[in-house]
């Protein structure tokens, strides 16, 4: 993780609060373009991923601050055009696991990527 005034990470702790808050008020719609429309426009295939990753927790039973961060980190690491390593993606997001989550949210985090990322030559993405 860079450093916590670095304008990436700052961008991304607002898109995951704002991810956080949609999944308790759907009413509250983001910007047509933005990353977290995006987000959200893919959000029943990154759920599905998350499920196939993570089949030991329902996708209801997950917290929805990790929820937020997986969402994010998923649609960056498969679906966004300008790519970033995969290493500072899963780092930046076990950070914000680290910092808003609980004492489990950084390992799960985590392991959900990293079997995502193990299995991506198999992932079939619409």
């Amino acid at each position: 993780m860079k450093k916590k005034d670095d304008p990436r990470h700052i961008a991304r702790v607002n898109i995951m609060k704002n991810l956080f808050i949609n999944s308790f008020n759907k009413t509250v719609l983001p910007e047509k373009n933005s990353i977290e429309a995006q987000v959200l426009a893919k959000s029943k295939q990154i759920e599905l991923l998350i499920s196939r990753n993570a089949p030991s927790w329902p996708i209801d039973q997950v917290a929805q601050i990790d929820l937020a961060i997986l969402k994010l980190a998923i649609w960056e690491l498969l679906f966004k055009k300008a790519k970033e390593p995969y290493k500072a993606v899963v780092d930046e997001a076990v950070e914000l696991a680290k910092e808003y989550g609980s004492d489990m949210s950084a390992s799960f985090v985590n392991g959900v990527l990293g079997s995502i990322i193990k299995a991506k030559p198999k992932t079939k993405i619409n």
